[in-house]
Protein backbone atom coordinates (compact mmCIF):
# COMPACT_ATOMS: atom_id res chain seq x y z
CA UNK A 1 0.00 0.00 0.00
CA UNK A 2 1.44 3.47 -1.08
CA UNK A 3 2.17 5.62 2.14
CA UNK A 4 -0.11 8.32 2.94
CA UNK A 5 1.85 12.10 2.87
CA UNK A 6 2.18 13.26 6.38
CA UNK A 7 0.54 16.51 6.41
CA UNK A 8 2.36 17.44 9.88
CA UNK A 9 6.07 16.34 8.16
CA UNK A 10 4.80 18.81 4.78
CA UNK A 11 4.42 22.14 7.07
CA UNK A 12 7.19 21.22 9.32
CA UNK A 13 9.03 21.02 5.37
CA UNK A 14 7.42 24.41 3.68
CA UNK A 15 8.07 26.11 7.46
CA UNK A 16 11.89 24.98 6.95
CA UNK A 17 12.46 26.00 3.18
CA UNK A 18 10.41 29.78 4.52
CA UNK A 19 13.05 30.45 7.50
CA UNK A 20 15.61 29.50 4.82
CA UNK A 21 14.19 31.43 2.00
CA UNK A 22 14.28 34.44 4.63
CA UNK A 23 17.77 33.83 5.50
CA UNK A 24 18.85 34.45 2.14
CA UNK A 25 16.29 37.47 1.68
CA UNK A 26 18.05 38.77 4.73
CA UNK A 27 22.16 38.57 2.91
CA UNK A 28 22.39 41.84 1.28
CA UNK A 29 26.04 41.42 -0.40
CA UNK A 30 26.88 38.70 -2.82
CA UNK A 31 30.09 37.83 -1.15
CA UNK A 32 27.61 36.50 1.62
CA UNK A 33 25.40 34.83 -0.15
CA UNK A 34 28.60 32.90 -1.42
CA UNK A 35 29.50 32.46 1.72
CA UNK A 36 26.11 30.99 3.35
CA UNK A 37 26.01 28.66 0.08
CA UNK A 38 29.53 26.97 0.52
CA UNK A 39 28.83 26.25 4.58
CA UNK A 40 25.26 25.16 3.32
CA UNK A 41 26.00 23.11 0.24
CA UNK A 42 28.16 20.24 -0.39
CA UNK A 43 30.52 20.97 -3.44
CA UNK A 44 28.12 19.13 -5.90
CA UNK A 45 25.47 20.68 -4.84
CA UNK A 46 27.10 23.94 -5.58
CA UNK A 47 28.43 22.91 -9.03
CA UNK A 48 24.33 21.50 -9.97
CA UNK A 49 23.05 24.68 -8.86
CA UNK A 50 25.52 26.48 -10.76
CA UNK A 51 25.21 24.51 -13.90
CA UNK A 52 21.65 25.13 -13.79
CA UNK A 53 21.98 28.79 -13.81
CA UNK A 54 24.41 28.89 -16.23
CA UNK A 55 22.12 27.60 -18.43
CA UNK A 56 18.96 29.65 -17.81
CA UNK A 57 20.53 32.65 -20.04
CA UNK A 58 21.43 30.11 -23.24
CA UNK A 59 17.49 28.64 -23.12
CA UNK A 60 16.29 31.97 -23.00
CA UNK A 61 18.12 32.51 -26.09
CA UNK A 62 16.86 29.53 -27.35
CA UNK A 63 19.73 28.11 -27.83
CA UNK A 64 18.97 24.55 -28.55
CA UNK A 65 20.05 21.54 -26.55
CA UNK A 66 22.27 20.30 -27.47
CA UNK A 67 24.46 23.18 -28.29
CA UNK A 68 24.26 24.34 -24.80
CA UNK A 69 25.79 21.06 -23.95
CA UNK A 70 28.56 21.82 -26.14
CA UNK A 71 28.79 24.99 -24.96
CA UNK A 72 28.81 24.35 -21.27
CA UNK A 73 29.00 20.13 -20.39
CA UNK A 74 25.74 20.61 -18.60
CA UNK A 75 23.86 17.46 -19.57
CA UNK A 76 20.73 17.49 -21.71
CA UNK A 77 18.69 16.32 -18.91
CA UNK A 78 19.73 19.16 -16.53
CA UNK A 79 19.06 21.75 -19.90
CA UNK A 80 15.44 19.86 -19.71
CA UNK A 81 14.59 20.07 -16.13
CA UNK A 82 16.03 23.26 -16.21
CA UNK A 83 13.76 24.84 -19.17
CA UNK A 84 10.40 22.47 -17.40
CA UNK A 85 11.20 24.71 -14.36
CA UNK A 86 11.46 28.21 -17.09
CA UNK A 87 7.98 27.09 -18.52
CA UNK A 88 5.92 25.47 -15.45
CA UNK A 89 8.45 26.22 -12.66
CA UNK A 90 7.45 28.64 -9.44
CA UNK A 91 8.98 31.56 -11.81
CA UNK A 92 12.24 31.95 -9.52
CA UNK A 93 14.01 31.93 -12.36
CA UNK A 94 11.96 35.11 -14.02
CA UNK A 95 11.99 37.14 -11.26
CA UNK A 96 16.24 36.93 -10.31
CA UNK A 97 16.53 37.29 -14.43
CA UNK A 98 14.28 40.49 -13.70
CA UNK A 99 16.03 41.91 -10.87
CA UNK A 100 19.33 41.08 -12.04
CA UNK A 101 18.34 43.06 -15.59
CA UNK A 102 17.00 46.18 -13.30
CA UNK A 103 19.99 46.48 -11.50
CA UNK A 104 21.72 46.35 -14.39
CA UNK A 105 20.19 49.19 -16.31
CA UNK A 106 20.20 51.18 -13.20
CA UNK A 107 23.70 50.99 -13.16
CA UNK A 108 23.94 51.97 -16.83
Amino acid sequence: MKPRPDPDREKASDASLKALARAFAALERPQDVQAFLRDLCTPAELEAMADRWRVVPLLRKGVPYREIYDLTGVSVTTIGRVARSLEHGAGGYAVAIERLSARKAESN
